[in-house]
């Protein structure tokens, strides 16, 4: 089975070796039918060193610590 992938920005860096990327998605409203916003921020491993507003895509992986699920896969924009 594939992992997950995700897109999103990174709103810190402040961290060793993790950021925190912003994933925003869009879903119609089931009653009133108005496309809503809805943002989760992630923790995920770095190595690749992306700066605070790159657009980068992450993978799902093995629990790294308490709230590290996934890690960086590449950036996709600066």
């Amino acid at each position: 089975m594939p992992k997950k992938q995700l897109v999103g920005t990174v709103v810190s860096n402040k961290m060793e070796k993790t950021v925190v990327v912003e994933v925003e998605t869009k879903k119609r409203h089931p009653v009133y039918h108005k496309v809503v916003k809805k943002r989760k921020r992630f923790k995920a491993h770095d190595e690749v060193g992306a700066k605070v507003g790159s657009k980068v895509r992450i993978e799902e992986t093995r629990p790294l610590s308490k709230m590290k699920r996934w890690k960086v896969v590449e950036v996709v924009e600066k």
